[in-house]
């Protein structure tokens, strides 16, 4: 099965990880919310990472980490 860029997005969420920090190894998706607001307040990293934890801050603000569950490794 052919995935499309959406689906590839939203398994590539809830499957990488931090790299750096207290929570380096933690699948974004598990972060704390205070602390993906802190990024929020603070600035995002560059890059990927920072595109991730963007969308990742949306989805913790509205509550919505439960659409993850099936596609956790």
């Amino acid at each position: 099965m052919e995935l499309n860029k959406d689906q590839e997005l939203f398994i590539k969420l809830a499957r990488t990880r931090m790299p750096f920090g207290k929570y380096k190894n933690t699948l974004l998706i598990d972060l704390p919310e205070p602390y993906v607001i802190w990024f929020a307040s603070k600035g995002f990293p560059n890059g990927q990472l920072g595109e991730l934890l963007k969308i990742i801050h949306e989805v913790k603000i509205n509550g919505l980490e439960h659409l993850f569950k099936p596609f956790r490794e």
